[in-house]
């Protein structure tokens, strides 16, 4: 499935953030319930009439400081138009048209990619009629909406969608999918050249879809597999490379292409708000994760006890999920490059993992039976039947009991933890449902 990336653009306080918690939210069904994955209010999952999408709000990187406010606006329209498919400009219908919207609308005519106007705050009756006035910025028709109270939004994301090509990318004779993500020098480039510039031959590039990622196929020593590298970090952006909002927005293409990710972290800087982010991506997007600590070779202290904390910290951060390999490399010295690759493989097979339902019972049911779920109002929970669903994303469990609506959070974590404690899961969420029998 190729990924649809929207991006909302417009001067501060139009509405841009309410628009984006309407579009994910209201489309609850792929943003996870997950505590811990709601670190980044800047990037969503979206559905409408079968089609999912990114939304991302660049309002969310625009510094505060109004000395450089024109510069960081400017910047993130750029962003915006470089890496968006389709792209939201929001005016004020109370406030009306400023300078900045104008000079915001100029820069989306002359980039010509499919920009949609919206007229938000329309929250009567009356200020639809002003709408007219944003006739003028030369975008086309304005959507009118009120982010706040849902008005007008069936009709915009009708139009937002109706702009996806549904060309999807071919799955490569069911090779694994890894993508290397992760925030900027933290090693990314040292290590895919490090894997590939070897043999050059033995690299065949298949571009996905043309704004997409390129599928590099690798196929020595044993591997076999396909590195996914967004287009975009081939070309030298227009933008300057630092930019926090950048690296997350080129990461969003490569994660949800990928099968496996291997999230890169800088060992002299640990662990960043940065790698936060880019980490409930993966997680949101239900891939395989496999820590790669890079630079290993620059920290003074390398003892065992060195690495055990560096690992506790890396678990702490990412917590609730634990359970996933962390390896310590060094790009440049190439120490443990294809540790990352055997990994990445094995988390692939995890995430593909399928235990028949029989054995699946024989294990489960005893655990269930020696620490059931806890009564509620006198009322006894019975879990008597479980299997693992056939066909889905992650490895997803379904338990049938009589009172499903009184198994706890909590209870659920104690039944993925006997799982993981019996089959390899690691690097792999993984979905427990509880159902009616």
């Amino acid at each position: 499935m190729s990924s649809n990336i929207v991006a909302i653009v417009g001067r501060p306080n139009v509405g841009k953030s309410t628009l984006f918690n309407r579009l994910t939210q209201s489309r609850r069904a792929i943003v996870s319930e997950e505590s811990g994955t709601t670190r980044d209010r800047q990037y969503g999952k979206a559905e409408w009439n079968g089609k999912e999408f990114s939304v991302i709000d660049t309002g969310g990187w625009v510094s505060d400081k109004t000395d450089i406010f024109e510069e960081e606006i400017k910047k993130q329209v750029l962003l915006a138009i470089d890496e968006a498919d389709v792209i939201l400009l929001v005016v004020d219908v109370v406030n009306g048209m400023t300078d900045y919207d104008m000079e915001i609308a100029t820069m989306l005519r002359q980039a010509k990619k499919p920009t949609i106007l919206v007229s938000n705050k329309a929250d009567t009756f009356e200020f639809q009629y002003q709408s007219a006035e944003f006739y003028k910025l030369g975008i086309g028709d304005p959507y009118i909406v009120s982010a706040m109270n849902g008005l007008g939004t069936g009709d915009l994301l009708d139009k937002v969608v109706s702009y996806f090509v549904n060309d999807t990318i071919e799955n490569f004779d069911h090779l694994p999918r890894i993508a290397i993500v992760g925030r900027p020098n933290a090693g990314k480039s040292s290590l895919i050249n490090a894997f590939l510039d070897d043999e050059r031959n033995i690299v065949t590039d298949i571009a996905g879809t043309t704004r997409d990622s390129i599928y590099t196929r690798y196929n020595k020593f044993g591997h076999d597999f396909y590195l996914v590298d967004t287009a975009g970090i081939r070309k030298k952006a227009k933008v300057t490379e630092d930019l926090e909002y950048y690296s997350v927005v080129r990461s969003i293409r490569a994660i949800e292409n990928a099968d496996v990710c291997v999230l890169m972290i800088d060992a002299t800087r640990g662990i960043e708000a940065q790698d936060l982010n880019i980490f409930s991506i993966i997680q949101k997007n239900q891939k395989g994760l496999v820590v790669c600590v890079n630079k290993w070779d620059l920290v003074p202290e390398k003892s065992n006890a060195a690495v055990k904390t560096m690992e506790t910290a890396v678990r702490n951060r990412l917590a609730p999920f634990k359970d996933f390999p962390i390896i310590f490399t060094s790009a440049t010295e190439k120490q443990r490059i294809l540790k990352v690759i055997e990994t990445a493989e094995q988390v692939y097979d995890n995430k593909n993992r399928k235990i028949p339902t029989r054995k699946f019972n024989d294990f489960i049911l005893p655990k269930i039976e020696n620490y059931p779920p806890p009564a509620i109002k006198g009322k006894y929970i019975k879990i008597k039947y479980a299997t693992q669903l056939p066909t889905t994303q992650i490895p997803s469990f379904v338990f049938f009991a009589n009172l499903p609506q009184y198994v706890k959070a909590p209870y659920k974590r104690y039944l993925e933890n006997q799982i993981r404690s019996n089959w390899n899961f690691s690097g792999v969420p993984i979905n427990i449902f509880i159902r009616q029998k």
